[in-house]
């Protein structure tokens, strides 16, 4: 039997295809490290457990694939009729066996997998819209997800860091970060400094000569944007100034 392949052509989205199957591989493998009892334990997100996490990432596969369907098909299907009924099924999917909840993520996760390997080229730029309201085109659907599989294989609690995720996700999420706080105005005041691949960067309100600077490695400065730690980051005041306690980060989502 002939392998079949995505029927996407871009090269810009193949490599955005893979870096979100890595990041499912990823989170494949600190899950299947953990034992049916430690699924039952504390994960790094509050009010969570482990299971809440592999319900979340199980059940936002199943919701990106119906992005990926109304794309192909033209016909609308939300991602979830309601934030509601999003949260009642991460709720329900953490009640389930630890077979039925490791099933959960396989399959879905196949799913999805396959409805992106049988769009085509010009279905990628048909619109669908988000649980949040924002309308995007399908291509869109590959960073969601992407985004979710890598952060919430560190929040399983198991040995995963943020150094773990590649540096183009790394960017693209920081990004992602800064850009909230910037459209809530949460910026200011504030900016975010990091080194990678021996250049430096610079995001927030680079324009306020007072900001607080907040400076480390990429891994470093994400984990902090991300509201999940502070190590290996550090802050400077102003120019004249004593640097100071690391401050929480603004809100992400």
């Amino acid at each position: 039997m002939v392998a079949r392949h995505d029927l996407a052509t871009d090269p810009g989205l193949q490599e955005q295809l893979l870096q979100a199957r890595r990041g499912t591989a990823f989170f494949a493998r600190k899950l299947n490290e953990l034992s049916d009892a430690e699924l039952d334990g504390g994960s790094l997100l509050p009010g969570w457990t482990r299971r809440h996490v592999v319900a979340h990432i199980g059940y936002n596969a199943r919701a990106v694939a119906r992005l990926v369907e109304w794309a192909a098909t033209g016909v609308e299907t939300p991602m979830y009729p309601s934030v509601e009924v999003r949260n009642y099924e991460i709720d329900y999917g953490a009640t389930l066996s630890p077979i039925a909840l490791r099933n959960l993520f396989d399959h879905s996760a196949v799913h999805l997998s396959v409805e992106w390997r049988d769009l085509p080229d010009a279905a990628w730029d048909h619109e669908v819209r988000t649980i949040q309201g924002r309308t995007v085109p399908a291509s869109e659907t590959v960073w969601m997800r992407s985004r979710e599989v890598w952060v919430h294989a560190v929040d399983l609690g198991n040995g995963a860091t943020f150094s773990d995720i590649p540096a183009p996700v790394l960017e693209r999420l920081l990004g992602d970060i800064t850009g909230a706080w910037a459209a809530r105005g949460t910026d200011r005041g504030l900016v975010v400094r990091y080194t990678a691949g021996g250049r430096t960067a610079e995001l927030g309100d680079t324009g306020n000569p007072a900001a607080v600077v907040v400076h480390g490695s990429l891994a470093g400065v994400t984990e902090w944007a991300a509201g999940r730690g502070s190590s290996g980051v550090s802050v400077a005041g102003a120019p004249g100034t004593e640097a100071g306690a690391v401050p929480p980060a603004p809100a992400w989502i």
